[in-house]
């Protein structure tokens, strides 16, 4: 009978033991968490383009001239730099200019025409004047004083016809000078060369209505640039001119530009296959940082519209359906979920207004598996 007691309990023993073995061996394991504190921080609600932006210069002209001919003048190739009102290019004139110098001495020879024709007109007044004294005294006959007057007005006519002569002589003068003009290509401020179509002894021809040509020449400011981009018609409403905004380059991925909201569009662009976005253009506001740019690079910018420099946040990523987060209680070593009421929010970081403490670690694992309130884990590891 003792012997039969003993066995019972040393299989009561394996019993107990095989239960405690496989409780433990098949027990849920903690689920490794990537945790993150609660930290006092700036958040900012921010607007960026949907599409690459671009870098244009403030000043840009394609230039052409007003009319075509052969360039007999190229004084300027790509790349040099410029200056307001320097000759670029000039087209064969040579008629224009022997028109403009005949021109020239015509109206010469009309004003001292006209000089001649006042001159007498002068005389005539004076032998007008004597006459009509000599008539009051009964010296002259009425006819000969009527004589007199009439001479005077008629070569006063010649007067004020050669002087309109004149000025026909000099207006058609500066019509030839107008038309000499459109032969040449002025600087229309200081630039650089970007572009020139064209050599010398080559005609170049005006561009049709309708059907664009290429430029003779392209001048381009370098010395101011600003970004053109598209952004989405939902953040648009919210955007002002003079908004604080960041600038970055892909030629320049290592560096950020300041910059500022110089205009927004006044119209949505609709094109097909896209979003419909509003373009918004930004300057860049310190000129030093423009010494490297050049138009023409590709461009994003983000624009500050709400910034909470000190506040509650926590990362995005952390967050369930707008408004859940898991919490890790170190004590028992569980994840609780809690409710939270965010405030401004964008990639990196969402404001808390309520719902969570500075003393809490959230989890931004949270789509590991297994993940839910009550569930035990153990820290892995913090995120950065």
């Amino acid at each position: 009978m003792p012997r039969i007691k003993f066995r019972w309990i040393i299989l009561v023993i394996v019993f107990a033991g095989a239960g405690v073995f496989a409780w433990h061996y098949t027990r849920p394991k903690p689920i490794s968490l990537v945790v993150r504190p609660v930290e006092k921080g700036s958040v900012e609600k921010t607007a960026s383009n949907t599409r690459a932006g671009t870098v244009n210069a403030c000043r840009r002209a394609k230039l052409s001239p007003g009319i075509g001919g052969q360039i007999a003048k190229l004084p300027v190739k790509e790349g040099d730099r410029v200056v307001k009102g320097q000759l670029l290019l000039e087209l064969w004139n040579k008629d224009l200019m022997e028109e403009a110098q005949f021109a020239g001495r015509e109206a010469e020879a009309m004003a001292a025409r006209s000089k001649a024709a006042c001159t007498r007109a002068q005389i005539a007044q004076r032998d007008a004047r004597r006459m009509e004294a000599l008539y009051k005294t009964n010296a002259v006959s009425f006819e000969k004083m009527d004589r007199a007057v009439t001479e005077f007005k008629a070569i006063t006519y010649e007067c004020t016809a050669a002087r309109v002569s004149v000025l026909m002589s000099r207006t058609r003068v500066e019509v030839i000078l107008a038309n000499l003009e459109r032969t040449r290509l002025m600087a229309p401020f200081d630039g650089v060369i970007a572009e020139i179509n064209g050599e010398l002894n080559e005609y170049v021809t005006p561009s049709p209505v309708g059907i664009p040509t290429p430029p003779a020449i392209d001048l381009v400011d370098n010395t101011c640039f600003y970004v053109a981009a598209p952004i989405d018609e939902v953040d648009a409403p919210l955007i002002r001119v003079g908004m604080v905004a960041r600038i970055s380059l892909d030629a320049f991925p290592d560096q950020q530009y300041g910059g500022k909201v110089r205009r927004v569009g006044v119209f949505v662009v609709d094109r097909e296959k896209q979003a419909r976005t509003v373009d918004v253009e930004v300057e860049f506001t310190h000129p030093s940082d423009m010494e490297t740019l050049l138009a023409g690079y590709s461009a994003d910018v983000e624009i500050l519209l709400q910034v909470h420099p000190d506040t509650l946040r926590i990362p995005t990523e952390a967050i369930l359906d707008g408004n859940r987060v898991f919490v890790f209680r170190p004590d028992p070593g569980m994840i609780q979920e809690k409710i939270i009421v965010p405030g401004v929010s964008n990639w990196d970081f969402t404001q808390v207004l309520s719902g969570l403490e500075n003393t809490d670690q959230v989890v931004v694992n949270v789509d590991q598996a297994g993940v839910k309130d009550g569930a035990k884990g153990v820290v892995s590891g913090e995120s950065k």
